[in-house]
């Protein structure tokens, strides 16, 4: 069964970041991974808020299982990011726009994480 729940949860997380992702690239072009760095950032709020809202209230695994695993490890693509680096380095001239997106995505990435984590804290207390 957990396999099942991973299973459909990646499938979800795919189906968004395939879909959000693309939209994003679409909007502000090919000329850096903007697609990407929109669906692991807000990757990485999810994250945040969804581990901390779990440690505190009684979900079952599954729930864990479905989100954390499946649809945010599916939704969110390190591989990718790594990949876009590589080719924006290989484009020769483009070593700062490499250099922007290792730099915006780990620091918008924690960012995004810590406010995931803080506006969760104040779900459970009620004031969000």
């Amino acid at each position: 069964m957990r396999y099942l729940v991973v299973g459909i949860g990646g499938f979800i997380g795919a189906n968004a970041r395939y879909l959000i992702g693309g939209w994003v690239q679409e909007r502000w072009g090919p000329s850096f991974p903007y697609g990407t760095l929109a669906v692991n950032v807000s990757g990485c709020f999810l994250l945040g808020a969804f581990a901390t809202l779990a440690l505190r209230l009684t979900w079952s695994d599954h729930w864990r299982l479905f989100v954390a695993i499946g649809f945010v490890g599916a939704y969110t693509t390190f591989s990718t990011f790594e990949y876009e680096t590589l080719r924006l380095i290989a484009e020769g001239a483009r070593l700062r726009a490499a250099a922007a997106n290792v730099l915006v995505s780990v620091v918008a990435g924690l960012i995004a994480a810590y406010i995931g984590v803080v506006a969760a804290r104040l779900i459970l207390r009620g004031r969000l």
